[in-house]
């Protein structure tokens, strides 16, 4: 449904018939009320303007203008029917993921009995090893009321390993389930699933791909830690060619304006040229570099990442001459700025060392909870709508 065409309601007319004052008051107390509400709200409406004032039979109208921009308003149904990727989302669309994400604390902090989902069960397909994005999707739909099947590692103990086709198991889960989320070692196998499903899919991660909503948790603890999205610098380090976090943030950080990225990495696993092209196309500047410490002195976010070893298959050798070249340590904290934060997708190997989990800049454990509330937010969005 097009903005223009679910607001056309919202639009607060004249008592051009009011036969007396009482009434005219009436309606001018209640034109208030409601204008207010619908201001309040802008926070979420990004989109929405006050645009004129007019007078009909001595009653002033104010009308809101909404353009082509989609409608955030209660009730609506979310622009996606799935999650796949991070290109997905704009700017307005973040933003108000991000206002429900806050409500959503605000849900898990003081309404522990919530049935914001009550009635609705979510199957979780994992391919491939999973602890916080496995365990955080079920406990947020567990906390919105709702009901969770679960297969930790459906390579191995599901139909899969029998031969059963990605599509063939899509189509028999979704006979038992409202919504999909799925890890799986293919780059691409999400968008198959979705293209298959009739129900919501969410990728939780898709081999060397993409996980959306692990971009989608990191921006929004970087605008919590930060307590901005522009004019940031970011630098990413480690796997760049192998992790799909890093790829998916940066897609999400195109989004804001004057973003420098910094790439950090040993040559093995740089950064893949289709992601530096995209940047490059949309105007957001990136550098590549061989010195930590000095990336660290810049940014505001340091992400770090681990060299991922499943990803090299036989050629250990490669693996071997990747890791450890750059770890997060005290000698990076202390060149860092006092504002600045330390994340990581995490699971860490050596890549951060544990001396630097008490400083307050590292900001991983909480970039960890920030992914429920993310993800139950994504969970009332898809099935219940805004």
């Amino acid at each position: 449904m097009s903005a223009s065409s679910s607001f056309s309601t919202c639009r607060v007319h004249g008592a051009a018939s009011a036969p007396n004052r009482e009434l005219h008051s009436n309606y001018s107390s209640f034109r208030q009320s409601l204008l207010g509400r619908l201001i309040s709200q802008s926070r979420v409406f990004s989109n929405v303007k006050l645009i004129c004032w007019e007078r009909r039979s001595g009653v002033r109208r104010q009308a809101f203008d909404v353009g082509d921009k989609p409608s955030f308003f209660v009730g609506n149904k979310f622009q996606f029917d799935d999650v796949i990727e991070a290109q997905q989302f704009d700017r307005d669309i973040l933003n108000a993921i991000f206002e429900v994400t806050r409500e959503m604390e605000k849900v898990e902090k003081n309404s522990p009995g919530s049935q914001i989902l009550k009635g609705f069960l979510m199957a979780t397909l994992f391919y491939e090893p999973s602890t916080r994005t496995r365990l955080s999707f079920e406990s947020a739909m567990k906390r919105l009321g709702g009901e969770v099947l679960t297969t930790e590692n459906a390579r191995e103990f599901s139909s899969a390993a029998k031969g059963e086709t990605l599509e063939d198991t899509i189509r028999t889960v979704e006979g038992y389930s409202d919504i999909i989320v799925m890890r799986h070692f293919e780059s691409g196998a999400a968008r198959r699933a979705a293209a298959t499903a009739s129900i919501p899919v969410i990728n939780a991660g898709d081999g060397p791909g993409q996980h959306p909503t692990q971009a989608l948790l990191d921006v929004y603890t970087i605008e919590r830690e930060i307590g901005k999205l522009d004019g940031i610098k970011v630098g990413l380090v480690g796997d760049l060619a192998n992790g799909r976090t890093v790829r998916s943030l940066a897609y999400l950080l195109s989004k804001y304006q004057d973003v420098k990225i910094y790439f950090v990495s040993p040559e093995v696993v740089k950064m893949k040229d289709d992601i530096k092209d995209f940047l490059t196309s949309k105007g957001v500047e990136w550098e590549e570099s061989d010195d930590l410490m000095e990336v660290a002195s810049k940014c505001d976010v340091v992400y770090q990442t681990r060299i991922q070893r499943e990803r090299f298959g036989e050629r250990i050798d490669l693996y071997e001459a990747a890791r450890g070249n750059y770890i997060v340590d005290r000698a990076v904290l202390d060149v860092m700025q006092k504002h600045a934060v330390v994340m990581h997708p995490l699971p860490r190997l050596d890549e951060i060392t544990v001396d630097v989990d008490g400083d307050p800049r590292a900001a991983y454990f909480r970039q960890a909870k920030n992914g429920l509330y993310i993800r139950m937010a994504l969970l009332k969005l898809l099935l219940v709508g805004w």
